[in-house]
């Protein structure tokens, strides 16, 4: 890769964690249940750049956060778990990215789309492990009188994480049967 191509890749990683952040901006319409839409570019440039560049665009979504006054803490291993490890991890996504290259080069949509909602979900099912322990070991003391610690991290990371998936399969659905050239790299 030439330094202006890896300049370019970076700039992309940089820029998509930017617009995630700026979708996180987006009102909650169900308290904390609501779908993170900033894991669509998120996503997108995991299969558009591949591992490396998603866990990147990951890692400064999460630093993002903290920059923009967007954190809730409780405690430094709360944080380091909800911000740092859950963003990072959703550019797992991109361990598929030369796999829905190659299907999008030889014009096998469908199988893309395949690969597309198995990327989206194991990068949805990492990110929301994590919040689901943070979940249990943090905040559940702020279940309701009866619940338990680990069913309330359960009724809340579930609905939200599944949202999330919905969302992007739905968003990226669109992009890779109307625009597939928006994920070729030149």
């Amino acid at each position: 890769m030439s330094t202006s191509s890896n300049s370019r890749a970076l700039i992309e990683t940089a820029l998509f964690a930017a617009l995630a952040m700026v979708l996180s901006f987006i009102p909650d319409f169900a308290s904390w249940i609501t779908p993170s839409f900033g894991a669509i570019p998120l996503i997108f440039i995991c299969l558009r750049r591949g591992l490396k560049h998603g866990l990147v665009s990951g890692f400064i979504w999460g630093l993002l956060h903290f920059i923009l006054g967007k954190v809730y803490y409780l405690n430094l291993s709360q944080v380091i778990i909800e911000y740092l490890i859950a963003f990072t991890v959703m550019g797992l996504a991109g361990l598929f990215a030369n796999r829905f290259q190659k299907q999008l080069k030889t014009q096998r949509k469908y199988e893309a789309l395949t690969t597309v909602y198995l990327a989206s979900f194991i990068a949805c099912a990492v990110r929301y492990f994590f919040h689901f322990v943070a979940g249990f070991l943090f905040w559940g003391s702020y279940a309701p009188k009866g619940m338990g610690a680990v069913w309330y991290s359960l009724t809340v990371n579930v609905p939200a994480g599944l949202a999330t998936w919905i969302i992007v399969v739905v968003c990226l659905t669109a992009l890779t049967l109307s625009y597939p050239h928006l994920f070729e790299i030149d």
